[in-house]
């Protein structure tokens, strides 16, 4: 059993103390053994994962009767907290992270060329513009899929920005504009 199956190990050794604690005589000393088997098994798998893990070690929780199967995974997280690492990519994310990120992303994309294609009138000519653009988000697609994937979140991050610059300065500046007196009339005003 490798390092990715020290939890299992390691619920079968606490299942294993209980049902010995439960047994006297013969079946005692039977179970002791095969719990002493099933221990060193563990422990020589954690030296090996510990070498490979550059001395990360693990270590058993001792089974506990009061505690319950919630109290116990606590406590073996604690425990080993400090050894548990999650891969991470280049950029120092998660690898997890990255990968629903960029599903999400290919999915979102996929939405966007749906939805242009519902927008496509049914008898568009050739020169339509929703057609225009449902032909050359299908042909960026099938040309270059990680552009094309790209290209619909830099357009879905305009398009969130597009809100907050209808109502930032400039349209308050046209408001502005559109109450002052015209050139016009300013011109008229002095002339009198």
């Amino acid at each position: 059993m490798t390092g990715n199956s020290a939890p299992v190990r390691l619920r079968m050794i606490e299942a294993m103390t209980r049902r010995a604690q439960a047994h006297e005589g013969e079946a005692r000393r039977i179970l002791d053994a095969r719990l002493a088997a099933l221990k060193a098994a563990h422990e020589q798998a954690v030296e090996h994962a510990g070498a490979a893990q550059a001395g990360a070690t693990m270590t058993a929780p001792t089974p506990t009767r009061t505690g319950g199967p919630l109290a116990q995974l606590a406590h073996y997280i604690a425990q080993n907290a400090a050894t548990a690492t999650t891969p991470l990519d280049a950029a120092g994310e998660p690898e997890a992270l990255r990968y629903l990120r960029s599903t999400w992303s290919r999915l979102s994309a996929d939405k966007r060329l749906t939805q242009s294609l519902a927008k496509v009138p049914d008898k568009a000519g050739p020169l339509n513009s929703h057609q225009l653009v449902h032909r050359a988000l299908s042909a960026m697609r099938d040309a270059s899929p990680d552009y094309f994937h790209h290209f619909v979140s830099y357009v879905d991050a305009l398009m969130g920005l597009d809100p907050l610059n209808s109502a930032g300065p400039a349209s308050a500046a046209a408001e502005k504009a559109s109450q002052a007196p015209s050139t016009r009339q300013r011109k008229s005003a002095r002339g009198k």
